[in-house]
């Protein structure tokens, strides 16, 4: 069942919405900030049965960008459902470095998930370079803060920085197809327990 809740953090108004589904989660905290985000979150959640989390900024015509620790907010009660539901997060996000205009950086602190993912990356969408060794992903977008929701879950996460021809077709906010088919492979593996078993913090 779809659950939505309004919620206030740092006195921005967002909606979150919560889709149930299995132990992977799903995670677009800037759905209305960085195009394709939500949108990927939900293909690819639908297609693993994966559960998903997306906070949007509905009407608002220029969208609040909330550092990510500043969204585990405690009184966001569908966060906490997510955080007891999932045991692992995949939270995508997106970035707009000029000097990395097709580089996707995987950062978080589970790093074999983040290998998981970036094997898949690399075979099913090659147009883009996969950075997976954090001494090379911008210190931005590491994600490797301790109150950061991609790292709040039992085994961790993986936080997907995507440039914009990553998430978004054109003009629309639709995800270009071998970036929705690699997560997708790469979540189908994370579901599998061996996959999911060892974090290594940085």
């Amino acid at each position: 069942m779809i659950r939505t809740e309004r919620v206030e953090i740092e006195g921005v108004p967002l909606v979150a919405t919560l889709v149930p589904g299995n132990g992977i989660g799903l995670l677009a905290l800037h759905g209305s900030n960085e195009g394709g985000t939500a949108e990927l979150a939900d293909l690819v959640a639908r297609r693993c049965r994966a559960t998903s989390l997306v906070f949007t900024q509905p009407g608002a015509r220029r969208p609040v960008h909330i550092p990510s620790p500043l969204m585990a907010a405690d009184h966001c009660a569908l966060l906490r459902r997510f955080l007891d539901r999932v045991s692992l997060t995949v939270s995508l996000h997106g970035h707009m470095r000029p000097q990395a205009p097709h580089s996707l950086f995987l950062g978080g602190r589970n790093r074999a998930a983040a290998l998981v993912l970036a094997e898949e990356l690399h075979a099913l969408a090659p147009r883009f370079r996969v950075v997976t060794d954090l001494a090379q992903v911008p210190a931005g977008l590491r994600g490797l803060h301790p109150r950061n929701p991609v790292n709040l879950t039992r085994l961790g996460g993986v936080q997907v920085e995507l440039p914009l021809p990553a998430r978004t077709t054109g003009t629309a906010d639709t995800p270009p197809q071998p970036v929705v088919d690699a997560l997708a492979a790469g979540v189908l593996r994370l579901a599998q327990p061996p996959a999911t078993s060892t974090q290594e913090p940085s």
